[in-house]
């Protein structure tokens, strides 16, 4: 019972801090989720020694788009779309999946390679042969994930459930682009 007033008290700063300030909370909220994710994905790996680069462009990218992207996004599609129209979540899914999904994707891969110190050639080569591969899973795995986010999750914490279904993402990601780097690196040494 004494631990859940810390948590009570933790979790309701955190909603006034929402309530206040939307953007700043939702960024650093997904700095938090961007950076803790990568660490996991590294360790998982079996990384004995963190690569400090991927984890500081992962938090970076958190930071400046987690949550801002998101928020506006759905901010913007909440206005769009009346809340009387037949088949709304229908219509704010298929605006996630085929608008929102596809740009923040491109601007994942794109920004965490160039947050990572790699060239503007080298970020747009890691684009071209990521991006169809790593967006097609995002439709196959987390379709379902989104469509309940946008169905049953009030607009106001929608950013916060993306950021934690984005957490498992960027696991995934993290050793989708690892496994990229690594036969990149094979190849350039042959």
């Amino acid at each position: 019972m004494a631990i859940s007033k810390p948590l009570y008290s933790l979790f309701g700063s955190y909603l006034e801090q929402l309530f206040n300030h939307p953007v700043r909370t939702k960024s650093l909220t997904a700095c938090f989720l961007a950076t803790s994710a990568n660490v996991t994905s590294q360790r998982l790996a079996g990384a004995k020694k963190l690569n400090q680069h991927s984890v500081f462009a992962y938090g970076l990218f958190g930071l400046l788009f987690g949550g801002t992207v998101p928020h506006y996004f759905y901010q913007t599609v909440e206005r769009l779309f009346s809340h009387d129209l037949r088949f709304r979540k229908f219509f704010l899914f298929l605006s996630e999946r085929l608008t929102f999904a596809p740009f923040y994707q491109l601007l994942s891969l794109y920004f965490l390679s160039i947050f990572e110190g790699k060239s503007h050639s080298t970020a747009v080569e890691n684009l071209q042969k990521l991006y169809w591969p790593v967006l097609r899973a995002n439709w196959q795995y987390l379709s379902l994930l989104v469509y309940l986010n946008i169905a049953y999750v009030p607009p106001m914490f929608r950013t916060l459930t993306t950021g934690i279904i984005s957490f498992i993402w960027v696991v995934y990601m993290a050793q989708k682009r690892r496994r990229f780097q690594e036969k990149q690196a094979a190849a350039r040494s042959t």
